[in-house]
């Protein structure tokens, strides 16, 4: 498998773990005390393909979570949703 198709991979992958913590963020909008997880991958992946295959195979995105008394807004959650499909389709299409 040559070095593009290993980071669309990657790239799917990290999308696709982010739609998931995006989902999850959403469904517990209305819990008390919820802290909504961030799952960032970009810029990190971004190096990793600058150091070759090998190293994007190895990379793994960072997940954290808000810190405490941040306000939840449940439309940015939904505009990241909307934000990350589209960068799907796009890995896709290519």
């Amino acid at each position: 498998m040559d070095g593009f198709s290993i980071l669309a991979i990657k790239a799917l992958d990290c999308l696709d773990a982010r739609a998931v913590v995006t989902a999850e963020n959403i469904a517990n909008a209305s819990t008390p005390g919820y802290r909504p997880m961030r799952l960032s991958f970009e810029e990190a992946l971004r190096t990793a393909a600058t150091r070759g295959a090998k190293s994007v195979a190895a990379f793994a995105p960072a997940l954290e979570q808000a810190p405490a008394g941040g306000e939840f807004r449940l439309d940015l959650e939904v505009a990241t949703a909307s934000s990350t499909a589209l960068r799907y389709a796009a890995v896709i299409e290519v």
